[in-house]
């Protein structure tokens, strides 16, 4: 599976993709990505640069993977459902299908959650797109546990335990796999945490599409 990720550091930092390939492998499931990422970047901002639509319009790719700029959903919803119909018109011309990562909110506003979920969720409807629904996941966990942060020191970022999480919703959203039981080691965590990072994804997933 060849996948094009398209955002800023909320995605290369701790190497989501590099998680997600690890996942993926201890499934069976071979995965090629590619990272288009620059600091702060909204999606308007990588349409205007252009490196990402050319990349979209090369081919090749099966899905390509959308993040937008933590906040920008929040304070401009419509921007951002913009900017997802361009991508997605140009992901559907080459052939490839749009995900949408659905991000978390700052651990010091987590009322904010829940404009993310419906920016994203909204766009995924209206686009019949994949959603990936790290935020909503991290929302849940964050109120069941303390431990391990899943925020960085910053309060924005992800630690790795947090992109850890979110690479497990990605295998579980985007390539139907179960991430219980793919004891890849990951550096930086113990075997216990990324055992319980691991069940976590996949009873909160399945209690969210039970909700549906």
């Amino acid at each position: 599976m060849r996948i094009l990720f398209v955002g800023n550091s909320f995605t290369s930092r701790n190497n989501l993709p590099g998680l997600i390939k690890g996942l993926g492998g201890a499934r069976g499931i071979e995965i090629e990505h590619k990272l288009i990422s620059a600091g702060g970047a909204s999606l308007r901002q990588h349409l205007n640069a252009g490196k990402a639509a050319a990349e979209i319009a090369s081919g090749g790719f099966d899905t390509v993977v959308l993040q937008e700029q933590s906040t920008l959903p929040i304070k401009s919803p419509d921007r951002f459902r913009e900017s997802a119909r361009d991508f997605d018109e140009a992901i559907t011309a080459a052939g490839a299908r749009t995900a949408f990562y659905l991000t978390w909110a700052r651990r010091n506003a987590p009322e904010t959650q829940q404009a993310l979920t419906k920016a994203y969720g909204g766009a995924a409807v209206e686009l019949g797109a994949t959603l990936v629904p790290v935020g909503m996941v991290w929302e849940r966990f964050l109120s069941q546990h303390d431990e391990p942060a899943l925020h960085d020191a910053d309060n924005s970022h992800p630690a790795l335990a947090g992109s850890y999480l979110a690479a497990c919703v990605f295998l579980i959203a985007l390539l139907n796999e179960d991430p219980v039981g793919t004891a890849v080691p990951v550096k930086g965590l113990t075997a216990d945490t990324a055992a319980q990072l691991r069940q976590a994804a996949w009873d909160i997933c399945s209690d969210l599409a039970a909700a549906e």
